[in-house]
C-alpha cells in the first residue's frame, strides 16, 4: 500500500494535536465508537445495546451512554410507559463520525488482514531456561558495575 504523508508545520502540527485529543477525549474508551455503531441500525433500549455491545457492564453502558448525551451525539427518550421505555437514538450532529466510523472499520478490516491473514511473520520467541546460579551471577554482575560508577551530586 502506498500511501504518501502529509508534511505539516510546526504551527499546523501543534494544532493538529490539540484538535486530535479533542476528538479522543470525546470518544475515548473502548465503548464509545462501537455503542454508536450499534446504534446506526436505529433507535435502541438498553438492553438491546447491551446485548449487541457483548461484554459492556450495565454500569459502563449506562455511563458511556450519558457522555454521549452530554456531547450531542445520542438523545435519551423516555416513554411513560409500564414499565417505563427508555430508548436511545443517535442525533443528527452525531452523523458528523460516519467518514471517522467508516475509515476506522476499512483500517480494521485492512489491519486484521495484514496481521491474521499472514502477510507479516511475527518472530516467535523461544522461552530459555535460566538457572538459579545464573540469575545470582547476572545479580552479582550488576552490584560490582554500580560500585565502579561514580555518584553524582
Amino acid at each position: 500500500m502506498n500511501m504518501e504523508r502529509i508534511i505539516l508545520s510546526e504551527e499546523a502540527c501543534n494544532k493538529s494535536i490539540v484538535e486530535v485529543r479533542d476528538a479522543l477525549y470525546v470518544l475515548n474508551g473502548k465503548w464509545k465508537l462501537p455503542l454508536i455503531v450499534s446504534l446506526l441500525t436505529g433507535p435502541r433500549r438498553f438492553n438491546e445495546i447491551q446485548r449487541e455491545l457483548n461484554g459492556i457492564t450495565p454500569k459502563v453502558l449506562s455511563k458511556e451512554l450519558r457522555e454521549l448525551e452530554q456531547n450531542e451525539f445520542v438523545t435519551r427518550k423516555v416513554y411513560n410507559t409500564v414499565p417505563v421505555s427508555v430508548i436511545y437514538e443517535l442525533t443528527e450532529y452525531s452523523k458528523c463520525l460516519d467518514n471517522v466510523i467508516e475509515a476506522l472499520r476499512a483500517f480494521g478490516q485492512q489491519h486484521r488482514e495484514r496481521i491474521i491473514g499472514g502477510k507479516r511473520e511475527i518472530p516467535r520467541m523461544k522461552p530459555e531456561l535460566v538457572s538459579t546460579d545464573q540469575i545470582q551471577q547476572a545479580d552479582s554482575r550488576v552490584s560490582d558495575s554500580s560500585e565502579k560508577v561514580p555518584a553524582h551530586a
